[in-house]
C-alpha cells in the first residue's frame, strides 16, 4: 500500500499545482494511532511534560473507544511542512488525507495570519518545541521537578492570554513617562530656542516613571516574564517558551473554519479531477469525505454543534461558484475566520444549510423561528474571541506589589468560573510571589474580587 499511496501522492501534488495550489514541501510519515492520538492531545510530536496533557489524553482515549472521534491526519504547518497519517488509514483514506494536507499546506502558506505567525516563531517549530521540551526536563534534573511543575502550571494556565497583535518580539515598557507639559508648552519651546547661551537648561524636576503596565496589558505571559518581582531565569524561559508555541497555535485556532473547509474543498475537487485513481477506490474515497464534512450528529437531522468542515466547505463551494478562484484566493490570504464569517456566511446559505433555529410541529412541519443572520454569526464567532479565553488584563501593580488584574466582563460575553479562577490565581501568585486580585462579576453580575493567596 505504501508504494500506491507514494504514487497516488506524486500525482495528486501534479494536479494540486496545475489547479493553482502552492504550498511549500510537505513531509509525509505514517505513525501508530496511539502515536496520534498523543500529537492531537500534545498539539505537537514531543512538547513540554505536563500532568494536564495526561488528562486531555484520557478524555480523547475515552472519545475514540465511544466512536465520536477518528484521527486520519495531523498537520504542522512550516517549511517543510510535516503531516502525520494513522497507520490505520486504508489506501483509500489516505488518499483523501494526502490531497487534504495539500489543501492544508497552501493555506498556511498565503494567508497572512499564518505567514506572520510563521515569520515570528519560525519555520520549524516542530523541532523548536522539542528543544522546550528538553530545556524543561533539564530544569526538572536541576531544581526538581516540584519547582518545575509550579512554574508550567501558571504558564499553562495562562497559555491562552497573548496579545497575538502586538507581536512575538516585544520591548518592555519605557522606563520612565514622557514630558508632555513641556513639549505642549509653545511659549517655553519657543524661548529654548532663541539665540544666546546654548547650554541645556538644567531640570529640577525628577523624571515620573512610567505606570507599569502604560495601559491595560492582556498578554499576560509576556507582563509575567518580564515584571514579575523574583521571577528566576529559567522560570522566565518557560513562560517564552510556552508564549511562543501559543503564537504558533493561534492562526490554527483563529482560521480553523477557513482552513479546514479550504482543505476539504480542496480534496473533494482534487479526488474529483484525478481520473488515475480507480472508480471503485474513488468512490471509497468520496464515502470518508462524506463522514468528514457531514453537518450532523449520527443519525440526528439536527446539528448539534459547528461542524467547521461542513460549514467551512460549503462556503467556499459558494464563494468558487459565486465570486470565482482569483476572489477566493484573495480571501484565503487577507481574512480569517472573523472576517470569513462575516462577510460571506449569506442568510441564504446559512438557510439552506440550516443554521438557523427550526421548531417542528407535531404534524412534523418545520418551521424556522429565527432568522437573524447577523445572531448567527455572533453565536459561531463568540467562542473564538480572545482565543477562546475571558478577556483578563493586568491593570497596574499597586505600590505593595500587588498585581491587579480585571476581568473584561462588559465586552467579554463569557463569565468566569470562579473556582477555576481560583485555582488559576494560586497558580499566578507562586511565581508572581505578591498577592494577586483579579476584579469580576459573580453569576448574577456583580461585582467580585477573587485573591490570592485567598483572605
Amino acid at each position: 500500500m505504501a508504494t500506491t499511496i507514494e504514487t497516488y501522492g506524486n500525482k495528486l501534488e501534479e494536479l494540486a499545482r496545475a489547479q493553482g495550489l502552492d504550498y511549500y514541501p510537505v513531509q509525509f510519515e505514517e505513525v501508530p494511532d496511539s502515536f496520534m492520538m498523543e500529537v492531537a492531545v500534545y498539539g505537537l510530536p514531543v512538547r513540554m511534560p505536563h500532568w494536564s496533557f495526561g488528562v486531555r489524553y484520557i478524555y480523547q482515549l475515552i472519545q475514540h473507544r465511544m466512536g465520536h472521534s477518528r484521527l486520519f491526519e495531523v498537520v504542522f504547518p512550516g517549511n517543510p511542512g510535516r503531516a502525520y497519517l494513522a497507520k490505520g488509514n486504508s489506501l483509500q483514506e489516505n488518499t483523501l488525507v494526502v490531497a487534504h494536507v495539500l489543501g492544508h499546506a497552501d493555506f498556511s502558506k498565503h494567508n497572512e495570519l499564518f505567514r506572520r505567525s510563521q515569520q515570528e516563531v519560525g519555520y520549524r517549530i516542530v523541532d523548536q518545541a522539542a528543544s522546550h521540551a528538553r530545556q524543561i526536563s533539564a530544569a526538572m534534573d536541576e531544581f526538581g521537578q516540584e519547582r518545575v511543575e509550579h512554574v508550567l502550571d501558571a504558564a499553562l494556565a495562562l497559555e491562552a492570554h497573548i496579545d497575538a497583535f502586538k507581536g512575538l518580539s516585544r520591548e518592555r515598557y519605557p522606563e520612565y513617562a514622557d514630558d508632555k507639559t513641556f513639549n505642549d508648552d509653545t511659549f517655553r519651546s519657543r524661548f529654548h530656542k532663541l539665540p544666546g547661551d546654548e547650554r541645556p537648561a538644567q531640570s529640577h524636576e525628577p523624571r515620573k516613571r512610567a505606570p507599569v503596565p502604560a495601559q491595560p496589558e492582556k498578554d499576560l505571559l509576556w507582563f509575567i516574564a518580564q515584571y514579575a518581582p523574583e521571577l528566576e531565569g529559567w522560570e522566565r524561559d518557560i513562560f517564552l517558551a510556552v508564549r511562543e508555541e501559543s503564537f504558533y497555535f493561534y492562526p490554527v485556532f483563529a482560521c480553523q473554519i477557513m482552513n479546514e473547509g479550504w482543505a476539504s474543498y480542496w480534496h473533494a475537487r482534487l479526488l474529483r479531477e484525478a481520473d488515475f485513481i480507480p472508480q471503485n477506490e474513488y468512490l471509497d474515497a468520496i464515502k470518508t469525505h462524506s463522514d468528514v464534512v457531514r453537518p450532523h450528529a449520527a443519525d440526528k437531522q439536527a446539528s448539534l454543534s459547528i461542524n467547521p468542515y461542513h460549514l467551512g466547505f460549503c462556503m467556499w463551494e459558494s464563494i468558487m461558484d459565486n465570486l470565482g478562484m482569483q476572489k477566493a484566493l484573495e480571501i484565503r490570504a487577507q481574512d480569517d475566520d472573523f472576517s470569513f464569517i462575516r462577510n460571506y456566511l449569506t442568510e441564504e446559505l446559512a438557510e439552506e444549510l440550516r443554521l438557523f433555529q427550526f421548531k417542528a410541529s407535531k404534524d412534523g412541519a418545520v418551521e424556522v423561528v429565527d432568522r437573524d443572520i447577523n445572531a448567527l454569526r455572533d453565536a459561531i464567532l463568540a467562542p473564538k474571541y480572545n482565543f477562546g479565553a475571558p478577556a483578563v488584563t493586568v491593570r497596574h501593580v499597586e505600590t505593595d506589589g500587588t498585581l491587579h488584574l480585571v476581568h473584561e466582563a462588559a465586552s467579554d460575553g463569557r463569565g468566569l468560573d470562579l473556582a477555576r479562577a481560583e485555582k488559576v490565581l494560586d497558580y499566578v501568585h507562586r511565581v508572581w510571589r505578591r498577592p494577586v486580585k483579579l476584579d469580576t462579576v459573580d453569576a448574577r453580575g456583580a461585582p467580585r474580587t477573587v485573591t490570592a493567596p485567598s483572605d
